[in-house]
């Protein structure tokens, strides 16, 4: 019979994500002690007393220095993962990361090396790992049913609601671009399904038409080579208008293989409601107010989808998992860090080839991405 060990959990950051993963906390009942950290105590407090938290504070280090913190989520804004998960990691936690580690590529291959020399059980958050369909496509393929793959065609179409709400929080926006903020949901899927490939170059490109004026692009279109010749391209626009009917985004994957191939439609258009009744935004962060929508893909919403107060779908799945993970040791299909941090270089290698006009060796180096984007 598995050992339980009984879960001391930290969520840092009580936002949109964090409110999910410690709603789900609390009625999992591996979980025995739960504390609770936001800037806006607001929100904080809301959260804190519709879970029943046992701890809320508005200063990271007093709740992971907590003695009952045996793990920690860090859910907080893209730009502020480091400092919270480094002090998670000197506490000797499991950890769940939001994606990405770290919007710097130094500070992400810096957790990454305090992660591996702690030998810390870490997780970064990639919900569509989850997914029925996906789980079920990657079964066909680790057991050789369209032999070996060799071209991968990955296309995501997302709303503008996401980089309009994500970039409207910070001056730092650099690095928030549609490959590192949201792109590598389906980096991440696609090279999950090609396990085993290592990329070993990509040429990109994008534009900037749109989202130009908020401090990022609108599109970023690219071909990876791997080291064994397969070819694999990876394309992104978050720039579409903020009444599309997907509520996030939309997927296509098609993966040929040397004996069939599995072709992904995953755009949720087999399911769609219109209504006189205005929708609200899919993605909507605190101070963000979206037009009204009157036509929506249902589904569409990555963590899942809302009935009888809660939320259903992958991200219960992966959060669940997750626990699961922590109190019996179960196996998961979680991504590792070492996958997280590979995701952020190779999104930000798409924006130095986009920047350069020429393909990039892969991996790149972290300080020279930094230079060069920053």
């Amino acid at each position: 019979m598995q050992d339980r060990n009984e879960i001391g959990l930290a969520i840092v950051g009580c936002g949109t994500i964090g409110r999910i993963r410690a709603v789900l906390a609390r009625a999992y009942p591996g979980v025995g002690w739960i504390g609770l950290c936001d800037l806006k105590s607001d929100i904080g407090e809301c959260l804190a007393k519709d879970i029943r938290a046992d701890f809320f504070t508005n200063d990271f280090r007093e709740l992971l220095q907590r003695p009952e913190v045996t793990s920690t989520i860090v859910a907080t804004d893209e730009n502020f993962h480091f400092d919270p998960t480094m002090l998670a990691i000197d506490m000797g936690h499991s950890l769940f990361i939001e994606k990405p580690l770290a919007t710097d590529a130094r500070q992400s291959a810096q957790i990454l090396s305090a992660i591996e020399s702690a030998g810390l059980d870490a997780v970064v958050g990639y919900t569509q790992r989850f997914r029925r369909r996906f789980l079920a496509v990657k079964e066909r393929i680790v057991t050789g049913q369209i032999g070996d793959v060799h071209t991968v065609v990955t296309r995501a179409f997302m709303n503008r609601m996401v980089p309009i709400a994500t970039i409207r929080r910070t001056q730092d926006r650099a690095t928030l671009t549609p490959m590192v903020v949201s792109g590598t949901h389906s980096l991440d899927m696609s090279l999950w399904l090609m396990e085993g490939k290592t990329p070993v170059s990509v040429y990109a490109q994008s534009t900037d038409k749109v989202l130009g004026e908020w401090g990022t692009r609108d599109s970023t279109l690219g071909v990876f080579t791997m080291d064994d010749g397969t070819i694999f391209s990876m394309n992104i626009s978050w720039a579409l208008p903020e009444v599309w009917p997907g509520a996030v985004y939309g997927i296509e994957i098609g993966i040929v293989g040397s004996q069939g191939v599995i072709d992904i439609e995953d755009t949720h258009r087999d399911l769609v409601m219109a209504t006189n009744v205005a929708q609200g935004a899919g993605y909507a962060p605190e101070g963000y107010k979206a037009p009204d929508r009157h036509v929506d893909f249902l589904t569409s919403y990555p963590p899942g989808d809302l009935h009888g107060g809660q939320i259903w779908g992958p991200m219960r799945e992966e959060t669940n998992a997750w626990y699961q993970r922590l109190f019996t040791g179960q196996d998961t299909p979680h991504a590792t860090a070492a996958e997280g941090h590979r995701n952020l270089l190779l999104t930000m290698a798409m924006d130095m080839s986009a920047k350069r006009g020429e393909a990039v060796p892969l991996p790149p180096d972290p300080s020279e991405l930094m230079d060069e984007l920053t």
